[in-house]
């Protein structure tokens, strides 16, 4: 199917209008979206000038900093709307999905209304950008996504976050697997069916496409397509795909850890003696380990060159940083300014870091599980060896916590758990995927550690003072040579951990909490009750699922 105009009437660099055959992307675009070539531009994978030159000139808060990274604005959001991501209600995929608050449902018809929605905004532009490229580093697995965006903005920031192609893989690109259609500016009808605001990411995994409207986050694309990952590679192919970084030994050893925000999941990877496979999002399949995205994106509040200097040497031509303060006259950043969000963020794309593992996977499978938590009770052993069955409870726990003061009436720090360490992103149920983990561990003899990079002594509200990080990397160090193989362990109280007696370099009266805490046995054994209660409470809505042998490895309250 063609439009009634075949060939659109455009001008040539002399400004002598000109009649131009359609390309192969326009007739595509028409075919399955009726965006009408005839009178909008369609630039596809337009150059990194190019893009700079079209934020430039046509979008609102775009500037260039001091060195050379594209400044955007994201408008009113600045972050993920959890809330309003919706999966289409359809009969291939309806059996699979986790329904519930991550996964809300929606109906074809109400689909059918914000897909066209989202057409009929894109039709009302100018131009607007597609940008063809790749989720996943393995050429097995790997997913051809198309991008239909009306930012330039948004076209660099998935330019740099998917994995570029080269020229002879574009020109044999073909038809994508996956397509996004970004209309974010423009909001969805709060009148159809299911919407709760102006604002709907939606997936549909029959039509194998995704549908903005109401935001201009960049990060919803990138994480959207982390959710179809989510989906396909554990359903159509037996591959786990992981919420984690991970990064490789000169030997070969490859460690992955999970976390949540504020653990240390990107600080401790980017480690100077191990190359970077990814800060993010990967995949473990049967081959090994491999990162599913292009580039980085990275937290830029409090950046510094002196604490993350990987991270701020890539701030450069080519790179996006999303909502941040900056000189008007110098265009110096000031990273410690939260005027317009505390989400501020950079993505650039990931040969930008100096130990990246180019291409970004390995055949090697992993030889440390980490799991991370920043346990801001004190409680958490510093350093755990984790059983089968620990891993997958505390893999679906997701437990760190959240400061006190961060928010009006948080007096203590407040247990806060994410299953999976991904719990946003996830599409099947979490102990799908704690299964897929655990069968890879045995499969794999990998060693599996639950890592604390919180506080000792007491408390962050009792003055208790976070682990210092020379002796969480000594504690990763020793890990990763095999130096708490065949050391001495102690059981840690309620939670049943293996906890070592020694590590070198690191003070043996914090490894075990109870030896450092200040506050008396008694204060001690209360606050390790009342968080192994918060971890059964939290388990809960997962035990109809699990196992007798992962429903023992509960804490014992």
């Amino acid at each position: 199917m063609v439009p009634p105009v075949v060939n659109q009437t455009k001008l040539n660099p002399k400004g002598i209008e000109a009649h131009v055959p359609a390309s192969q992307i326009e007739k595509d675009l028409y075919e399955v979206a009726h965006i009408d070539y005839s009178k909008v531009n369609i630039e596809h994978n337009p150059s990194v000038p190019t893009l700079y030159e079209d934020a430039l000139t046509r979008e609102v808060g775009s500037a260039i900093n001091s060195t050379g990274a594209l400044v955007a604005n994201s408008g009113d959001k600045t972050g993920r709307s959890p809330k309003d991501k919706r999966v289409v209600d359809e009969p291939s995929s309806n059996k699979n999905v986790w329904w519930g608050p991550v996964n809300k449902k929606l109906s074809e018809t109400s689909w059918n209304i914000n897909r066209e929605r989202a057409i009929d905004y894109l039709n009302t532009r100018n131009r607007i950008y597609v940008i063809d490229a790749y989720a996943g580093w393995d050429p097995k697995y790997r997913l051809k996504i198309r991008v239909v965006c009306a930012r330039a903005y948004h076209a660099l920031f998935m330019r740099n976050m998917l994995i570029r192609p080269s020229e002879e893989e574009l020109k044999n690109f073909g038809e994508p697997d996956f397509t996004i259609y970004n209309a974010g500016a423009f909001p969805a009808n709060r009148y159809t069916d299911g919407m709760t605001s102006a604002t709907s990411i939606d997936i549909n995994f029959k039509a194998m496409e995704m549908v903005i409207l109401g935001t201009e986050y960049a990060g919803e694309m990138k994480k959207g397509i982390f959710t179809v990952m989510f989906y396909l590679m554990p359903i159509k192919h037996n591959v786990l795909t992981l919420h984690s970084s991970a990064n490789e030994g000169p030997k070969g050893d490859v460690s992955v850890f999970f976390g949540l925000s504020g653990t240390g999941k990107t600080t401790l990877s980017a480690d100077p003696h191990r190359a970077l496979i990814g800060d993010d999002e990967h995949c473990w399949s049967d081959h090994g380990v491999f990162n599913i995205e292009g580039g980085c994106y990275a937290k830029c509040v409090g950046l510094s060159q002196e604490k993350e200097p990987d991270i701020f040497n890539s701030i450069k031509f080519g790179s996006v940083l999303e909502n941040v303060v900056f000189d008007p006259k110098t265009r110096v950043v000031d990273y410690d300014d939260v005027t317009l969000t505390e989400n501020t963020r950079c993505s650039y794309p990931i040969e930008y870091i100096p130990n990246a593992k180019l291409p970004c996977l390995t055949d090697n499978h992993p030889t440390n599980i980490i799991l991370l938590t920043c346990d801001a009770r004190g409680v958490i052993p510093p350093i755990s060896k984790l059983t089968n069955e620990q891993v997958m409870y505390h893999f679906i726990s997701g437990y760190t916590s959240k400061m006190a003061g961060t928010e009006e009436g948080v007096t203590e720090p407040q247990a806060t758990f994410s299953a999976c360490f991904g719990q946003p992103f996830l599409a099947l149920h979490p102990m799908h995927y704690a299964k897929m983990l655990s069968e890879k561990i045995t499969k794999y003899k990998a060693k599996a550690w639950l890592l604390n990079t919180g506080w000792v002594g007491a408390s962050a509200a009792k003055g208790g003072q976070r682990c210092p990080l020379k002796y969480t990397r000594a504690i990763l160090d020793a890990v990763h040579a095999g130096q708490l193989d065949n050391i001495k362990y102690e059981t840690y109280e309620t939670f049943n951990l293996q906890v070592p007696t020694e590590v070198p370099g690191v003070p043996s009266e914090i490894l075990n909490p109870a030896n450092a805490w200040q506050g008396g046995a008694a204060d001690f054994k209360s606050e390790v009750k009342k968080l192994g209660a918060l971890f059964v409470e939290n388990f809960e809505r997962f035990k109809d699922e699990a196992t007798p042998q992962v429903l023992a490895a509960a804490p014992v309250v």
